[in-house]
């Protein structure tokens, strides 16, 4: 238009014709031959006006109409997941415990508590209340705008009018008097200046006390994870690998049997006698490729016997274990099947069971392998030859691989922490101080250090991290193989790793307890014994997930409603990034991960720390043991020895079979190869097998349902309150780290990383 809206100047340009969504059709906005007259211009702009509000009325209302389903359809979602969570919690969970509901409330409590606060301060931030006990902290000071922090301290609590009067009209006569605030603003305003008064002089006193010492743990224990990432940069530089003494180390997985070796040669002259244990408990999904692996490593048949020790509960899963010996027996294996009828002690219970059959004594080593291990052909002959000529050497441990690591993004976050474990603290101890951690599997043992040590104990649910230890104070040393790598499966479901962090973490809290006096008394250097208590049992097993938890999930969300205790950001997000980016060095590949995973592990002290408080002090599920649940991934490498055994089989007549193994021990496997066999029972005997595979196949496709997790999902909305909170006093980083860690414990708690494994 020339002028104005409602000059009388001629307006230019073509009318303009607006469907609305409304009972209204159509509303025609001026234009040129219009009727020109300010009374009609007027008329017709106040109507189009009233549909424009109309309709921004009507967009508002299905927006809100839409906000206000959704939302009610993410709580219908909840709580239908909620009651097909107790519906599928058929076993018993570590929160059934009186423990769990103690910190379950606990959780609770400090949720409700946080919602209170929040409601407070949100009403106090919209009324304006910015006021200030007389003995402001230095830091609050800073705070203040500038013209406000050089005014006398009685002028800073006044209104905001009354500050910039004059001089003459602050000081009334006499007769006159200023009311005093608690007269203007009420009870409501009194108690809030009472409340920031008792913050600061007692609640943010104790918050700083305790994330000082939070801060100081942190800090001691990134200088330790720094010092192991230095010595393993120091051994990939040097080339440092565990010394051999035989002289065909560089030959070890050349020779595939007897005829291969030379006169002389160091390795062919060293085939000790040794047990391969395979202890297993309900292992359905991974029994026929672990047993296969296990039968046709590369050692001379007479040297060697397999010991399948099974635990299983289940019918079903012992016949189908039992049918699997059956076949390697036939084909030439040493192997024998073994069954306890009461699983008492658990894995320590199996082994201990199995180390006291009589014909152990003729062995001079064992290697453990559990059921979801599948070791290639060279694994003894890479291993073994490492005890020779060291009669100190009590154990030779390999390095874990993973089969299933890029499977979800639970499995890949998982591969991250444990190539840490494996590329920098197991290589790092071991070649340094000559003792780690047994991993429990993946490792050849010598027998004689075994018994020394006082055998497999059933006092605690890590009974290969007990056998290190007591090993360790009786003298023996310890060599890692980072190169000899065993895969093995990673567990899928959140449910089934969250009771593996479970047990991996009150385990060592319960052997703290029970070896200190022997680390004490024990006759090892001084330092070594230092090494145990401060390194290996306090920083690494206790430390950990006390910071992580109290620092992250505790202090962080109390400090968004005590401002006065605020965390630094290099607390925060500087030193936790460097952390996270050296943890992911070793697994390079999940680099695009760095940030969930640093999430998730702050999500996982709270598993952490509730284990770690349990095994401590002894409460609840401190000694409860749930075999991981396992998918049953298998390699490319086991496809390609199933291919070459079909070829094989197929050009050569087939073996005669036997009835399966006794589960007496070695002298009743020896008269079983004098019965005479009934080929049409075993024939059908296999058929059986073969079809109840195919069913068990069949019915462990169904995905079961999501559970849910109460302690995470309580933490999330605790963490998402602390942001909003953060939001209300623009704090930066802060907000945006509680936001994103809120929703990750969200994710978690409704049990959406990670798959459903039946």
């Amino acid at each position: 238009m020339a002028s104005s809206w409602w000059g009388d100047k001629e307006e230019h340009g073509t009318p303009v014709v607006v469907k609305m969504d409304n009972p209204y059709s159509l509303v025609e906005i001026d234009g040129p031959g219009m009727d020109s007259s300010e009374k009609a211009r007027r008329s017709k702009n106040a109507k189009q006006f009233k549909w424009v509000l109309l309709l921004r009325a009507h967009r508002a209302v299905g927006c809100v109409a839409w906000l206000a389903g959704g939302f009610w359809g993410l709580l219908g979602a909840v709580n239908r997941r909620v009651r097909r969570s107790r519906d599928a919690d058929a076993e018993p969970d570590a929160e059934a415990s009186g423990r769990g509901r103690h910190m379950l409330g606990f959780l609770r409590a400090f949720l409700l508590l946080s919602l209170a606060m929040l409601a407070f301060e949100t009403a106090a931030y919209l009324k304006g209340w910015h006021y200030f006990p007389r003995d402001l902290p230095e830091h609050y000071l800073r705070q203040l705008p500038e013209h406000l922090q050089n005014l006398p301290e009685h002028l800073r609590h006044l209104p905001e009018n009354l500050r910039h009067l004059p001089e003459n009209l602050r000081h009334l006569p006499d007769g006159l008097r200023m009311p005093e605030q608690q007269e203007i603003q009420g009870w409501l305003h009194r108690a809030y200046v009472a409340w920031l008064a008792f913050r600061i002089d007692y609640i943010a006193w104790a918050i700083e006390k305790l994330s000082g010492f939070c801060i100081v743990l942190f800090m001691v224990q990134s200088i330790d994870r720094i010092l192991l990432c230095l010595g393993c940069f120091w051994i990939k530089l040097r080339g440092i690998k565990p010394g051999l003494k035989a002289a065909a180390n560089k030959r070890g997985s050349k020779y595939a049997d007897d005829d291969d070796l030379e006169d002389g040669d160091d390795l062919g002259a060293y085939f000790p006698m040794v047990l391969l244990q395979m202890p297993m408990c309900n292992e359905k999904e991974v029994y026929e490729t672990s047993i296969s692996h296990v039968c046709q490593i590369d050692w001379p048949r007479d040297r060697m016997l397999v010991q399948v020790l099974d635990d299983s509960d289940d019918e079903t899963c012992q016949m189908l274990i039992r049918a699997e010996v059956t076949k390697w027996n036939q084909r030439g294996v040493n192997i024998i099947y073994r069954h306890r009828l009461s699983r008492t002690g658990y894995k320590a219970g199996n082994l201990k069971s199995a180390m006291s059959c009589e014909y152990v004594k003729d062995y001079e080593f064992v290697a453990i392998f559990d059921a979801d291990f599948q070791p290639n052909p060279d694994f003894l002959k890479l291993t073994v030859p490492h005890f020779k000529g060291n009669p100190e050497l009590g154990l030779v441990q390999a390095r874990w691989s993973f089969v299933n690591k890029d499977e979800n993004l639970l499995t890949r976050l998982q591969n991250i922490n444990l190539c840490f474990h494996f590329e920098v603290e197991q290589q790092v101890n071991g070649i340094y101080l000559n003792f780690f951690g047994f991993n429990g599997t993946a490792g050849v043992w010598r027998i004689e250090a075994l018994e020394d040590s006082g055998g497999w104990m059933e006092r605690t649910t890590v009974e290969d991290m007990d056998i290190a230890v007591r090993a360790h104070l009786q003298g023996w040393k310890f060599i890692y193989l980072n190169d000899v790598k065993v895969l093995c499966e990673l567990p899928e479901s959140y449910q089934a790793y969250r009771k593996q962090q479970h047990r991996w973490h009150s385990g060592p809290m319960q052997l703290f307890r029970l070896c200190l006096p022997a680390i004490i008394k024990s006759k090892i250097p001084l330092w070594k014994k230092a090494n145990l208590v401060m390194l290996f049992f306090l920083l690494r097993k206790l430390i950990l997930p006390f910071y992580s938890f109290t620092l992250f999930c505790v202090i962080l969300p109390l400090t968004m409603f005590v401002p006065e205790a605020e965390l630094p950001i290099w607390v925060i997000c500087y030193v936790p990034m460097i952390m996270s980016v050296l943890n992911i060095l070793p697994a390079p590949k999940s680099f695009p991960f760095v940030i969930p995973y640093l999430l998730f592990e702050n999500t996982m002290s709270v598993t952490k720390f509730n284990a770690m408080v349990s095994g401590l002090f002894q409460l609840g599920s401190s000694y409860e043991w749930v075999v991981t649940k396992k998918a049953g991934r298998t390699s490319s490498e086991s496809d390609i020895f199933a291919m070459a055994e079909e070829t094989d089989t197929a050009t050569r007549p087939a073996p005669r079979l036997v009835r399966g193994v006794s589960e007496a021990g070695l002298e009743a496997w020896a008269k079983t190869h004098q019965l005479d066999n009934k080929d049409l029972q075993l024939k059908a005997q296999a058929e059986e097998v073969t079809s109840l595979a195919a069913a068990i196949k069949k019915t462990s496709k169904a995905k079961p349902p999501n559970r849910i997790f109460k302690k995470e999902l309580a933490l999330a909305f605790l963490l998402l309150i602390a942001a909003t909170r953060s939001l209300l006093s623009a704090q930066g980083l802060h907000f945006y780290f509680l936001l994103f860690q809120g929703v990750t414990f969200l994710v978690v708690g409704l049990d959406l990383i990670g798959e459903q494994v039946s």
